[in-house]
């Protein structure tokens, strides 16, 4: 598959923005560094992050479905999709699990693994409608869930939706409302700004400046999973609880 090195270094420098502010939140966990990380700053930081994965998420999702449909057509694409979304989805309960067992009290119900896999499952009939109607159901699902946001529930039940449950804080929170729209308007950047995986507006060749970057943007998945296991296992191999 032809890659696009703009799309691998947005998403390396996602990374490297992620592994930074992970790390400063097990510095503020195991009490060696203090700041307020429900505040707005860091919030603000961790946004931008999350928001960039799932547009790129979007936008890659176009390629792929494009590509595929040359290679193979119409042929069993929905269970790609839902194999796909489902393994990530898998991932997500393995960070609840993690969480639950090492944070407790803020452990993450609906996160950002959870988010992506469900989404790529959702946003599988839009990679067929194309951009527009990825464009208008995109911002209905982002207007509704900064609604649905202001309110609480006394249930966990609909966390997964955009209803925080009253009186419980999450490490990492992406309801599928409004988050979800965010990547169906990556589908309609996706197809306005790559028709037929070809570049409406080529860049200039850039690649070899943003090798590091680029290799991290293509292992981006790898790197989540792995790299808070190595800093939490490192802290608690230094005598840190």
């Amino acid at each position: 598959m032809n890659r696009f090195w703009e799309i691998d270094t947005l998403r390396g420098m996602a990374v490297v923005g992620m592994v930074f502010y992970h790390f400063m939140w097990d510095l503020f966990h195991f009490g060696i560094y203090q700041a307020n990380f429900f505040g707005d700053g860091w919030q603000t930081f961790a946004r931008s992050i999350g928001t960039t994965f799932i547009f790129l998420m979007g936008v890659s999702l176009t390629l792929s479905f494009t590509r595929q449909v040359e290679i193979s057509g119409q042929t069993a694409l929905f269970k790609k999709y839902v194999w796909r979304g489902g393994y990530i989805f898998g991932l997500g309960l393995g960070i609840t699990l993690a969480t639950y067992i090492f944070v407790r009290e803020e452990f993450v119900i609906f996160g950002i693994l959870h988010l992506l896999g469900l989404t790529i499952i959702v946003a599988y009939p839009f990679l067929h409608w194309g951009r527009w109607p990825s464009l208008v159901v995109g911002l209905i699902f982002i207007g509704v869930g900064n609604y649905l946001n202001t309110l609480s529930v006394n249930h966990p039940w609909l966390i997964w939706l955009g209803l925080t449950q009253a009186g419980r804080a999450m490490a990492d929170y992406y309801p599928m409302l409004p988050w979800s729209g965010i990547a169906l308007l990556g589908v309609f950047a996706g197809y306005t700004l790559y028709p037929q995986r070809h570049a409406r507006f080529p860049l200039p060749d850039l690649s070899q400046y943003f090798r590091p970057l680029r290799y991290i943007g293509q292992h981006s998945l790898l790197i989540y999973v792995v790299h808070q296991p190595i800093f939490i296992g490192t802290f608690l191999a230094l005598g840190y609880r």
